[in-house]
């Protein structure tokens, strides 16, 4: 029996700045988010990848209107 291990990597750029929000401007995960990473789920870190996702568009959006 072969045991498949998928695992999701970390979205982390280095590049690690927190808004006033405390959402980092480099991967756009919450503070929570970064220090619980370890101990998530594979399911919970995809989760975390898609809530980021739209986060960067919608930051994306609100720059392009100023």
């Amino acid at each position: 029996m072969t045991v498949s291990s998928t695992t999701t990597e970390s979205p982390c750029i280095r590049k690690c700045c927190l808004d006033d929000n405390d959402i980092c401007l480099g991967c756009f995960r919450t503070l929570e988010q970064i220090t619980g990473w370890t101990s998530f789920t594979d399911k919970q870190k995809r989760d975390v990848l898609q809530n980021c996702e739209q986060k960067r568009q919608q930051i994306k959006l609100a720059q392009s209107d100023e």
